[in-house]
């Protein structure tokens, strides 16, 4: 093959056996990769109504064909499962370089399945997979789980190149909330796929590989590829924005739109911007830029935080973490936004999520709901030492902790207060306020894996400026909107690009590089009927699982309190105006069900 690499690594964890796959080149056809053929391999393996942390769930690794191929932001890889946070599939991404290294050993992908007697890692060298013992290993952070494998190398040259994805405590704890962490910082965060790895007693993988992904046409792949990054460089401000401070430099942008989640999205707008801004970030913290694999955009932030209280370096903060550690739980200090995301990297755990339960836990303090007495600190909004200090609580299961550990819908639940938790089933909300932006209420509504703006992208319309204007107060003509970007970022997902991609190019720069690495013809028509393809069976998943057309809402804030100033003062969002509009089009009963006609001309049944 082409692009593909054809095979699949199954490792049984119950029996400690390992087996290489060929993958079925019709599968591809359908599916592209990714996020595609892993739900695909997950809606044929795995019951919808399995327990998500039983053996019975499986976890799967999946690149796509232009991962590792040079291509313009494809280092990415997805992690499929059921979620044991929300209970719907999972579909988490990641860039680096662990992703395209799993392809240069010789596999698109990895299924593991079952659950191993003792804790294990997998080592892959190429074409010798093995399960060692990680009893070593347990209990160690995600960097020093790295640092610790790198150094049983006998080879520093083999070291260097191995690539070491893992859990932290977090996932072993089996948190909710766990993420799974490559290259020390890059995160596989959301939907808790980091406690299924736990469940597993599979502390991380390592790869290595030496071989080459085979190209159709190599010259014609490198013109595709420098056409596609000269089409990216075009998009006013992003480049330069990214390269400079990363995606903080929506800080500012989203503050001044009015869909700053601040104070647990009591409001649109946060005092004191400036304090968490990208620009104060690069004058104090940061050290220098670095991209994933071949990508060009380099806009990762590495930082480093010198104040005593905040000691720590790493990576980041991005924009989402400064939106729902730092604005939605009050925290206008950029040290100790930084210091809570270094430890969030290093234990395991989705910043996001984390950021969105502890911001809950303040508004009921602030209601009075709870007390210093059950949270055994003081949960004001704005008390940056007391969010530092329940990380490891979270991690550990102590304490207040342990219902944190559960997720912010279970911490809402617990004191019959589910208003207060913003999120979309089960999972906490993405770092802008659909009161302000009338399309991303139906796209967080809709989503599959939870809740995800990164599943849509639509935000790139009005706060961005990017493929033209539209009124984001409005709710016409969003249906459409948001089922087009809902397909096309399953097709960028699949195919093994980062979603960032999705802020200065569309489909139609992406068909040139798959058609010169696969050597298969695309349209841009083809390509979002595979994306439309994905979607719905993601959908049917989660109905074979319980979910239904009560499920596609958000939470009641945003549906019934207008916002109370900024420029989207006085909205709310118009949810119940979008939903069935947006059910029409998707070919689904008005209960939010695809059709036997949809599922027909998908190629579903």
């Amino acid at each position: 093959m082409n692009g593909w690499v054809g095979k699949i690594l199954r490792v049984n964890l119950t029996q400690g056996s390992t087996k290489v796959e060929e993958l079925p080149a019709e599968l591809n056809h359908l599916f592209l990769g990714g996020r595609g053929l892993a739900s695909k391999l997950l809606f044929d393996e795995v019951n919808p109504q399995v327990e998500p942390l039983s053996p019975e769930n499986k976890l799967i690794f999946m690149t796509g064909p232009l991962t590792g191929t040079g291509a313009i932001g494809g280092a990415s890889y997805v992690v499929v499962t059921k979620s044991p946070l929300t209970g719907s599939i999972a579909c988490s991404t990641t860039e680096g370089y662990f992703g395209p290294e799993l392809k240069f050993a010789g596999y698109d992908g990895i299924i593991l399945e079952g659950k191993s007697p003792e804790p294990v890692y997998l080592s892959i060298e190429d074409d010798t997979v093995e399960l060692l013992s990680a009893s070593h290993l347990w209990g160690k952070s995600t960097h020093k789980t790295e640092e610790i494998i790198r150094a049983e190398k006998e080879n520093p040259w083999i070291a260097r190149e191995t690539f070491i994805t893992s859990i932290g405590p977090a996932g072993e704890n089996l948190v909710k909330i766990a993420s799974i962490i490559n290259d020390k910082h890059r995160a596989a965060a959301r939907s808790g796929v980091g406690a299924v790895m736990g469940s597993k007693n599979l502390k991380a993988i390592a790869v290595r590989g030496t071989k080459a992904v085979s190209l159709a046409n190599g010259k014609m792949f490198l013109d595709s590829v420098e056409r596609a990054w000269e089409k990216f460089k075009t998009t006013p401000v992003i480049p330069q924005a990214l390269n400079n401070i990363g995606t903080s430099f929506l800080v500012d942008l989203i503050n001044e739109s009015g869909v700053l989640p601040a104070r647990n999205f009591q409001t649109g707008v946060m005092k004191n911007i400036e304090k968490i801004s990208g620009e104060h970030m690069a004058e104090t913290i940061l050290k220098i830029n670095k991209g994933c694999f071949s990508c060009p955009i380099a806009c990762i932030q590495v930082t480093e935080v010198e104040d005593p209280a905040f000691l720590g370096k790493g990576e980041g903060p991005e924009y989402r973490s400064i939106a729902l550690i730092g604005a939605s739980c009050g925290i206008d200090n950029i040290n100790a936004i930084a210091k809570i995301n270094y430890l969030c990297d290093e234990m395991g755990i989705d910043a996001l999520s984390y950021g969105s339960a502890i911001a809950c836990a303040m508004e009921l303090t602030e209601k009075k709901i709870i007390s210093k007495k059950e949270t055994g600190v003081n949960l004001k909004f704005g008390n940056a030492e007391a969010v530092v200090e329940l990380v490891e609580k979270v991690v550990k299961r102590e304490g207040f902790g342990e219902i944190l550990a559960e997720g912010g819908y279970q911490l809402a639940a617990k004191y019959n207060h589910p208003e207060y938790f913003m999120g979309v089933k089960k999972q906490g909300s993405p770092a802008f306020d659909p009161r302000g932006i009338q399309g991303l209420g139906l796209e967080y509504a809709t989503s599959n894996s939870g809740v995800s703006h990164a599943l849509g992208y639509l935000v790139t319309h009005k706060i961005l400026g990017i493929r033209g204007e539209i009124d984001p107060l409005t709710t016409e003509g969003k249906a459409p909107l948001v089922k087009l970007f809902q397909d096309g970022s399953a097709v960028f997902d699949s195919a093994g690009l980062c979603r960032l991609l999705l802020l200065g190019i569309w489909i139609d720069e992406v068909i040139p590089m798959l058609e010169a690495a696969t050597g298969i013809s695309y349209t841009e028509e083809g390509l979002q009927n595979i994306g439309e393809r994905i979607w719905n069976l993601e959908r049917l998943f989660n109905v074979k699982a319980g979910f239904s057309s009560t499920d596609d809402t958000i939470p009641q804030r945003m549906l019934k309190e207008p916002m109370p100033e900024g420029p989207a003062k006085g909205q709310v969002c118009k949810l119940d105006e979008m939903l069935p509009e947006y059910y029409n089009i998707r070919g689904w009963t008005h209960k939010g069900i695809p059709t036997e006609d949809k599922l027909k001309s998908l190629e579903l049944t």
